[in-house]
C-alpha cells in the first residue's frame, strides 16, 4: 500500500514550486510606506477646524456640487459655503459662546454629516455632526482630570414590547456591581427620534456627572438611558401596526416592568421611591411626567425638560389618572422640576403648567434659561437637576 502513494507524493512535490510562485511575495509594494498610505487613504480636509480667535472653520469636499450650505445651531439660519480650490467648500463662523453644537452640510439639497468628523449626533432621522467649541477654561461638560465613571451597553428582553432591546447605563468612578455600595438611580429619557446613545454622546451625561461628583456638587448615582422608541423594531417584526409618537403608556410600562427589574437585578441599587428619579427631554419630558407623576410609589423625583405637552392637556392628565391627583403631589414627591428655554417653541405650555401647579399650591421648580429646543439647553438642564437629586 505504501508503494501506491509514491506517485502521488512525487506529483505534489513537483507542484510546490508552482504554489510558491503564485503566492504574493512580501516586497516594497506591500509595505505600508508613505506612498502606499497616501494611495489607500487620500488626504481629506480638516473639518471642523478650531481657530485661536474662537471661530470655527467648516470644510466640505464636493467638487461636483452646485451649492453647499452649512446648517448649524451656532447660527440663527443656514449659511452658504464658499467654493475653493479643488472643489473644497468652506465657511468660518463664530459662535456666541463655547458649547457643543450640532451641524450638517446641505449638498445640492441633501443633508449629510461631515465626513471628516468622527463625532456624530445619534438620531433616527437627521444625520448631524458635533462641533465642540471650547472656552479658555474647562466647563462642566469638558473632560477634566477627575475620576471617571463608565457607560455600558446593556441588552435585555422587553416583555412589554416582545423584543430584545438595548440601553446604556452610566456608573460613577469606583462603582463595583459586586461591591457593597448601593446607589440611587436616575432614569433619563431622550427626545423624539433620539436614541439610547444621545444623552451621553450629545448630552455628555457621563462627563457632567464625573465633574459634579468630583466637585462634591452631585450625589453618586447610576443613570439609566433606555431607548424610548420601540416602534420601528416592533413594526419590522409585525408586533405593531403604527408608530405612536406621543406614546407614554408603553414607555412607562417598559421602564417599570422591564428596565427597572433588569437594573435592580444586575446592579447594587437602592430600591425605594425616594432613591428613584425619572427625567426626560422633549417627548422624553412628556414621558417622564407620565411615568413619574403617574407612579408616586415608584418615583419621588420628576424632572421634565421642555416637555412635549400641548395646550392644557395636563389638566386632563391630572383628572384621568395619567398623573396622580394634583392635591397629592406635595406629599408624594420630593422634587417636581420643570425647565424650558425662553425661545423654545414649547415654552407656552410649560408656562401654563407652571401657573397651574402654582395655583394649586404644588411646590416645584420652574427654570427658564435663554435658548430654544436644543441639546445645548439639555446639558444645562441636566447640570441643574443633577445637583438637586437624592439630597
Amino acid at each position: 500500500m505504501k508503494t501506491a502513494y509514491k506517485p502521488i507524493l512525487a506529483a505534489l512535490l513537483l507542484l510546490v514550486p508552482l504554489f510558491s510562485q503564485a503566492q504574493p511575495q512580501a516586497g516594497a509594494g506591500q509595505r505600508l510606506t508613505p506612498q502606499v498610505m497616501a494611495r489607500l487613504f487620500p488626504p481629506g480636509v480638516v473639518s471642523p477646524e478650531y481657530n485661536a480667535d474662537g471661530s470655527v472653520t467648516f470644510r466640505c469636499q464636493a467638487a461636483d456640487a452646485a451649492s453647499v450650505v452649512l446648517d448649524t445651531q451656532m447660527l440663527p439660519a443656514a449659511q452658504p459655503m464658499v467654493r475653493g480650490e479643488g472643489g473644497v467648500w468652506s465657511l468660518t463662523v463664530t459662535p456666541g459662546k463655547p458649547d457643543i453644537y450640532p451641524y450638517c452640510f446641505i449638498v445640492d439639497g441633501k443633508r449629510i454629516a461631515d465626513p471628516n468628523n468622527p463625532f456624530i449626533f445619534p438620531n433616527e432621522n437627521f444625520k448631524n455632526s458635533l462641533a465642540d467649541v471650547r472656552g479658555p477654561e474647562p466647563s462642566v461638560q469638558d473632560i477634566r482630570d477627575v475620576p471617571h465613571g463608565k457607560v455600558s451597553y446593556r441588552f435585555y428582553h422587553s416583555k412589554t414590547c416582545g423584543i430584545d432591546r438595548v440601553m446604556t447605563v452610566y456608573t460613577p468612578a469606583g462603582y463595583d456591581p459586586a461591591g457593597s455600595e448601593r446607589l440611587p438611580v436616575l432614569y433619563l429619557i431622550h427626545g423624539m427620534t433620539d436614541t439610547y446613545e444621545t444623552w451621553f454622546k450629545v448630552g455628555r451625561v457621563n462627563i457632567i456627572l464625573d465633574n459634579l461628583i468630583a466637585d462634591g456638587l452631585a450625589r453618586r448615582m447610576i443613570v439609566v438611558m433606555p431607548y424610548a422608541n420601540p416602534y420601528p423594531e416592533m413594526m419590522r417584526q409585525g408586533l405593531a401596526d403604527r408608530y405612536d409618537s406621543m406614546d407614554t403608556d408603553r414607555v412607562t410600562r417598559e421602564i417599570l416592568d422591564d428596565v427597572k427589574p433588569f437594573i435592580e437585578s444586575n446592579y447594587k441599587v437602592r430600591t425605594s421611591a425616594r432613591d428613584r428619579a425619572v427625567a426626560g427631554f422633549s417627548l422624553g419630558g412628556r414621558q417622564a411626567l407620565a411615568c413619574g407623576l403617574g407612579n408616586p410609589k415608584e418615583f419621588q423625583w420628576v424632572c421634565a425638560m421642555a416637555p412635549a405637552i400641548f395646550g392644557e392637556e395636563y389638566r386632563t392628565n391630572f383628572s384621568d389618572g395619567t398623573y396622580a391627583p394634583v392635591a397629592s403631589l406635595n406629599k408624594s414627591f420630593r422634587l417636581v422640576w420643570l425647565g424650558t428655554g425662553t425661545s423654545d417653541f414649547l415654552i407656552g405650555a410649560s408656562r401654563s403648567l407652571d401657573a397651574y401647579l402654582t395655583e394649586n399650591g404644588v411646590k416645584h421648580t420652574f427654570y427658564t434659561p435663554d435658548g430654544g429646543h436644543t441639546w445645548m439647553n439639555c446639558r444645562d438642564y441636566l447640570t441643574h437637576i443633577a445637583q438637586l437629586l437624592f439630597k
